[in-house]
């Protein structure tokens, strides 16, 4: 049975609603039609913390859709599962795709910055600060494309960055 029809959540159910009257108004292919739904249950699934039926429904859309503004968008949210997993390499590959097919995805360049800023202070820990200065700038690189995509955001972000010093490099 999909996603759509077994939504206990009111929210949920309200946008699965709108969403498919949505897909019948506007003029789209079955294709991305079909890969509309399966975001969308992946996305469901996602919120209620099925990451296994999240991921594979984002991965049967990621078959069907062939707008690379969309397939970013699918991209960052099987990175989000795989940051939440704690699968930071993994995680990052995929916000990396997400950036080459959308540059003007400040979550996907915040959410870099955070894995870095945790490696960042992981060296530390090990007593390594060379290391934990190279994660620092990088850090402060991404929280920096993603401020300025995204101003009045990462407000966390622009505190660590005039608290570090960093915000006028």
């Amino acid at each position: 049975m999909p996603r759509s029809q077994k939504n206990d959540n009111f929210i949920d159910k309200t946008f699965t609603i709108i969403a498919d009257i949505l897909l019948r108004l506007l003029p789209t292919t079955q294709r991305e039609r079909e890969a509309f739904m399966y975001y969308r249950d992946g996305m469901s699934a996602q919120a209620e913390g099925e990451y296994a039926e999240a991921l594979q429904n984002y991965y049967e859309a990621m078959k069907l859709e062939i707008d690379p503004y969309d397939r970013s968008y699918i991209l960052y949210n099987i990175g989000l599962i795989h940051t939440s997993n704690g699968e930071h390499s993994k995680a990052l590959e995929y916000y990396f795709q997400a950036l080459e097919r959308n540059p003007s995805l400040p979550q996907a360049f915040n959410n870099i910055a955070v894995i870095c800023h945790y490696r960042g202070e992981q060296a530390i820990q090990k007593g390594d600060i060379e290391s934990s200065k190279i994660w620092f700038n990088q850090a402060t690189e991404y929280w920096k494309q993603a401020i300025q995509l995204a101003p009045g955001s990462y407000i966390e972000a622009q505190n660590w960055l005039k608290i570090t010093g960093r915000l006028r490099n």
